[in-house]
């Protein structure tokens, strides 16, 4: 048996089922695949990046172009495209979820080796693999067309190529590099191949570079305590610039296309003749929390009426401003499209708002945020609530369901814990401190940048996920007595 589990080849056989059961029995199609498809079929048949506006493909920066240039891959391998090319497309993508395990077991293997528990990297290995394969939250993603599986990957690899890194300026060995320290060469290598990861991931999400920035930040500060600095300018420098290289080519398509300097998509993703709604989003981020109302109201607009019913009691501090607010929408619900003057009525409101109480916009908001993106279930691509809570009243409803979504929370909890508990363990051993301090760095930063966004979405947390079960693995072996 313990052979069995030791076999990397079982493990990835357990993933390949685990995900062609999403693959074939719950398939799934997002908003943001019609989307992406739209970019990767007038790429593909008019070679140019655009989206359909008003049955005209109109060239855009709405989106990155990663996820857009695989689909048109595909769909020129395949000859199909759309829904027909929908199953090669979640095929190859199991394939790239099952390298991402294979890129998490190593990452695990590297923390346990720094950790000086060379003897048990076979068994940490194989420990890894079968966390990654089995874990139903980023398995789940492959049976979607959306970015997640290849931006989960990418991360994969950034982290451990940043972790080499990390070890490598706080003068410690680097192990699988015979027992020494990585050559000035080597260290280049590492650094140029850490660099093309996140540019190449950034292609796919926009904010992957927080993984760059959080790295560089805390490579400063192992550079601090050694006082290395021209190592740590040189090594961020190699960084950055084989990142930025990865985005000259979508640079300078938007400088001549769109005639714009825009590297990345735009956080706020509005067409160019939409208006952006910054006031309305400051007033969301004064009650919303929950992905839910994402749904019920702010996706909603400029696409559907927003009903004073689906806004929670906690959007409103007292009658007057439910009034206003009730005021507003009834004229937006007229003709459904959104004007400069309602949205400065939600601007003034979300100041109002802030102004009584400052404490929940900038803490109380983002920290039940910061509860929802991590301890929800990422179920919401399967035929599931995805709701616990209140038990009674879910239990009433459907009890099937109940017990289902119960478990995949406690599923949640589970590897959540699991990367606490081996971050605490290696954190014991200074050799592996510079790698811990780069991934919970960065799981800290991204999880305060996504307390900023207009949705609360779970599935932005899943690029963490290698992270946390490459620390996750380190629970399962025991330092051996002196």
């Amino acid at each position: 048996m313990k052979r069995l589990f030791s076999n990397p080849c079982v493990a990835l056989a357990a993933g390949a089922c685990l995900r062609l059961l999403f693959v074939f029995k719950f398939p799934f199609v997002s908003g943001d695949t019609i989307l992406y498809d739209q970019f990767a079929t007038n790429w593909l048949k008019l070679g140019k990046f655009a989206m359909n506006v008003s049955g005209q493909p109109t060239p855009v920066d709405l989106r990155m172009p990663g996820y857009p240039a695989f689909l048109a891959l595909a769909y020129a391998l395949t000859g199909r495209t759309g829904e027909s090319a929908r199953l090669p497309v979640m095929l190859a993508q199991t394939i790239v979820d099952l390298a991402t395990c294979v890129v998490i077991a190593a990452l695990a293997t590297l923390l346990a080796n720094l950790a000086g528990q060379r003897e048990k990297a076979r068994w940490v290995f194989a420990v890894a693999l079968w966390l990654a394969a089995l874990c139903p939250f980023t398995a789940n993603y492959v049976a979607v067309p959306l970015t997640e599986v290849w931006a989960v990957f990418f991360s994969a690899v950034a982290f451990y190529l940043l972790s080499v890194l990390a070890t490598q300026l706080n003068g410690d060995t680097v192990p699988w590099f015979h027992k020494r320290s990585l050559t000035a060469k080597e260290t280049t290598v590492v650094a140029l191949l850490g660099g093309i990861a996140v540019g190449v991931g950034t292609l796919f999400r926009p904010e992957t570079p927080l993984l760059l920035a959080t790295t560089i930040l805390a490579l400063g500060v192992l550079a601090l305590r050694r006082g290395e600095w021209a190592r740590w300018i040189r090594v961020s420098a190699l960084l950055g610039i084989a990142c930025v290289a990865m985005l000259v080519p979508w640079t300078v398509r938007n400088a001549l296309t769109l005639h714009e300097f825009r590297p990345l998509a735009p956080k706020d993703a509005t067409l160019p003749s939409e208006l952006d709604p910054k006031g309305f989003m400051a007033w969301e981020s004064t009650w919303l929390y929950r992905l839910r109302d994402a749904y019920l109201v702010a996706w909603k607009l400029n696409d559907d009426e927003i009903h004073m019913e689906d806004i929670p009691a906690t959007a409103f501090d007292n009658q007057d401003e439910r009034d206003r607010v009730a005021a507003i929408l009834e004229k937006y619900n007229d003709d459904l499209t959104w004007n400069a003057e309602e949205d400065a009525q939600f601007a003034q409101l979300a100041r109002e708002r802030t102004a009584r109480h400052p404490l929940r916009t900038y803490v109380w908001i983002p920290m039940r945020r910061v509860v929802r993106i991590w301890f929800t279930p990422r179920i919401e691509l399967l035929p599931l609530s995805g709701s616990v809570f209140p038990l009674a009243y879910q239990w009433e409803e459907d009890p099937v369901d109940q017990r289902v979504t119960i478990l995949f929370f406690l599923g949640n909890i589970f590897f959540v814990g699991l990367g606490l508990l081996g971050a605490g363990k290696l954190w014991k051993f200074p050799a592996a401190r510079p790698a811990v301090i780069v991934l919970l760095t960065y799981l800290v930063i991204r999880t305060i940048f996504l307390t900023t966004l207009e949705a609360p979405e779970p599935r932005y947390t899943l690029v963490c996920f290698p992270a946390l079960l490459a620390l996750g693995a380190q629970v399962f072996w025991r330092k051996p007595k002196a």
